[in-house]
């Protein structure tokens, strides 16, 4: 653990004058405070002040006693876009106790518990993001200062991808000099749309860079006139963005992977444990939908049937039903290498904190279980009749939000994962698509006016 001499030494070193005390609301959007570098003792100690009720999701309304946010050393951050302040990730404390609605709170109890069985859970994140610009009627466009973004297969395309070179090496470069280890770029399957990869890390510091990543790209992008969004499916035609997670256990003491096995019969390199902890993914998939695309926009992402086909490049590249299989992206986990599990499900529109706090107790509760995933599926899941796909048993991802929120209100594994959020969760989603379903769209208008 970091000490907070050492901290401050390196503040110093670094010309830091200013702290942003960082913690996220329900839906993952950073909320910070400004504080002078010399409060360090005091937003260690204390903490910085925040009105719970003017935000999303953390249990206070108006008359609450003041949360506040206590630094977490170990997540020291300096600010690339500006060198003079550092970001700490913060867990919040009210009347001088740990508060159970702070989603960074949460996800450090259930990883405890984790390690408490003997376990880590580590993890890699792939943040998918587009570049945009603002029309003067309001609606959005790729970013495309060269005029080139035309191309119905942009992904690695090299015309695609070089007006956005200088601002993918300097986000590159900067997250390198925090010790991030980018290891690649580049132009994602959507006109506009890039991922920048680095190296796994435990959950809670694979959590904290997310959060601090969609802050970096939001200013870095802006100095090359362009609107960095982390929104799943900005463009109707266009492949969506999602937060791909992979994933594994690692022993506590010795931080050996627990889930290679060059003896699995089942021909994925996986241990028996691996195969365990899959099938409790599975077993709770589509509770978990609701926590790891939490928006109505991340359903326009999961489209079942044509949708699977409906974007310019001929593919979405998510999956619509709960299978597993090889080094397949058609199916919801793919086994990218052996005993190494990738999700395609997760929407780069979750709260990291969430999300992975469920999506390891699903996995813990299929250890505990022995829940078997079954056999791989290895097939090609865009191909194979929709009949015949339901004729095995397979189930289908939920194709809402309200229906992936009704799913969550039934699963007391990922319930109680989320801890006394899981209420707060329920309720403002369930509002969030009542507000969307009343909402009467362009599209309404247009094919309904004149209809009858």
């Amino acid at each position: 653990m970091a000490d907070r001499e050492d901290i401050r030494k390196q503040m110093k070193k670094a010309g830091i004058e200013f702290l942003l005390a960082q913690f996220v609301d329900l839906h993952g959007s950073a909320k910070v405070k400004m504080v002078p570098a010399s409060s360090l003792d005091a937003v260690i100690d204390d903490g910085a002040g925040f009105a719970g009720a003017a935000v999303w999701g953390v249990g206070q309304g108006p008359h609450s006693h003041d949360m506040l946010a206590r630094i977490d050393l170990d997540s020291y951050t300096p600010l690339p876009w500006m060198p003079n302040t550092a970001r700490f990730a913060a867990d919040l404390y009210v009347d001088g106790e740990s508060y159970p609605y702070c989603p960074r709170t949460n996800l450090k109890r259930v990883l405890d518990s984790v390690r408490d069985k003997g376990y880590v859970f580590n993890v890699g994140m792939e943040p998918e993001h587009f570049l945009v610009t603002r029309n003067p009627d309001g609606s959005i466009s790729p970013w495309d200062p060269d005029g080139v973004e035309n191309l119905a297969k942009p992904c690695y395309d090299f015309r695609s991808m070089a007006p956005a070179m200088e601002y993918l090496q300097e986000l590159t470069s900067s997250l390198n000099e925090l010790g991030w280890g980018v290891y690649q770029t580049d132009h994602e399957d959507a006109n506009g749309q890039y991922e920048v990869n680095f190296d796994y890390a435990d959950a809670l510091t694979t959590a904290d860079r997310i959060t601090f990543f969609k802050m970096a790209t939001s200013q870095i992008a802006k100095k090359y006139g362009a609107i960095a969004t982390h929104m799943p499916k900005p463009f109707a035609d266009r492949t969506g963005s999602g937060l791909h997670v992979h994933f594994h256990l690692a022993d506590a003491d010795s931080g050996e992977c627990l889930f290679d096995d060059d003896s699995d019969s089942r021909g994925l390199g996986c241990s028996e444990l691996g195969y365990h902890f899959v099938g409790g993914v599975l077993r709770h998939a589509r509770a978990l939908c609701a926590v790891t695309s939490p928006t109505v926009n991340c359903y326009k992402r999961l489209k079942l049937g044509a949708g699977l086909h409906s974007t310019r490049s001929g593919f979405t590249w998510t999956p619509a039903f709960v299978t597993y299989g090889d080094n397949n992206r058609t199916q919801m986990i793919r086994t990218a290498g052996p005993g190494h599990f990738e999700d395609r499900t997760v929407s780069a529109g979750c709260n990291p904190y969430l999300a992975l706090a469920a999506y390891v107790a699903a996995g813990i509760d299929g250890i505990e279980n022995k829940i078997d995933p079954g056999d791989p599926n290895l097939g090609n899941m865009y191909e194979k009749p929709l009949g015949e796909i339901l004729e095995s048993g397979t189930k289908i991802l939920p194709q809402s939000l309200f229906e992936a929120v009704e799913e969550l209100r039934d699963d007391e594994i990922i319930k109680d994962a989320l801890g006394v959020i899981a209420d707060e969760f329920i309720e403002l989603k369930i509002r969030e698509w009542e507000t969307y379903a009343g909402e009467v769209s362009q599209w309404e208008i247009d094919e309904y006016l004149t209809f009858f």
